[in-house]
């Protein structure tokens, strides 16, 4: 810290890197052209390195060019923060990274309540489907879908859904509503590509114990929401999970088929670095989370 200028200092040749003379540096920073100059050689003095090679016009040494870089990484970086501050206006910011199925389809739509009971938070919203690296992430908390076992980190069920099957009341005019679930069998079935955490439904009609061949395709759908789309356009069942069609159910556009229960092998976990979950912000969130997440657990059971 001994080598540190002033930042006025660090302006002027943050500036002087832009332009090529110091006429028209001095032009931006509203001073004279001999006060840039002066800025710099101090500058150059301080840091014991020649930062400019100087002539008709301005040019950066090696050592110039190196540091031009980061200073001005540096004040783009402290134009942000205070940015954010403002904007926070002395609220919280509490980041939340989960999928973007599951932000869309459940955590989104309750949001407003959180802010209603604390409006000292504020959320930003990050959805991404890859493991989250904390120590290099923004996110300061998320929520998982898996097994829970995240054992660098602090993690708390939250919840487990039931898996059904979903169809429009369009698709059911034209069909029939089925009676007992092999009559699905005749009814165009939606599949989604993906790993094993995609439900499957080899997996819900051994539940429902209907022995199946091999299910025709013609289609296979790349995510949740693709799925869940197609389903609500008419053109066939989904299987769904109950988190992700609350609203659609609710509004009558998908109609859940049989009350068989299927709960899905894995489930949601809050997680967040071992030692944040007990900051008061993110103390306030997780109980949110958890209360929201009981009453879900409770509406399909």
């Amino acid at each position: 810290m001994k080598h540190l200028p002033p930042t006025a200092t660090l302006r002027a040749f943050e500036v002087a890197t832009r332009h090529s003379t110091f006429t028209s540096a001095a032009e931006e920073l509203h001073i004279t052209q001999s006060a840039v100059s002066h800025q710099l050689k101090n500058l150059e003095d301080i840091w014991g390195l020649p930062l400019f090679q100087r002539g008709k016009t301005l040019s950066l040494t090696p050592a110039g060019a190196a540091l031009a870089p980061i200073v001005r990484e540096f004040f783009m970086n402290l134009d942000a923060t205070l940015a954010d501050l403002h904007e926070q206006n002395g609220r919280f910011r509490l980041r939340v990274n989960t999928t973007y199925s599951f932000a869309l389809k459940w955590l989104l739509p309750r949001l407003p309540d959180l802010t209603r009971q604390h409006p000292e938070i504020l959320v930003t919203l990050e959805s991404s489907d890859k493991v989250i690296n904390f120590s290099s992430s923004d996110s300061y908390v998320a929520i998982r879908f898996g097994n829970g076992n995240y054992p660098a980190l602090h993690s708390e069920f939250m919840f487990r859904e039931q898996i059904f099957p979903v169809a429009s009341p369009a698709l059911l005019s034209r069909f029939g509503t089925p009676q007992e679930p092999a009559e699905l069998l005749r009814y165009p079935l939606l599949t989604r590509d993906g790993a094993d955490l995609v439900p499957k439904w080899e997996s819900w009609f051994k539940q429902v114990g209907v022995s199946i061949p091999a299910l025709k395709e013609n289609v296979r759908l790349a995510d949740t929401n693709m799925t869940l789309e197609a389903a609500l356009l008419g053109q066939g069942i989904a299987l769904a999970r109950s988190g992700h069609v609350e609203k659609e159910i609710g509004e009558g556009s998908l109609i859940r088929l049989f009350d068989t229960p299927f709960p899905s092998p894995i489930a949601y976990y809050f997680v967040c670095p071992k030692g944040l979950e007990t900051q008061p912000h993110v103390v306030s969130f997780r109980n949110w989370l958890l209360a929201e997440s009981r009453k879900a657990q409770d509406l399909y059971l």
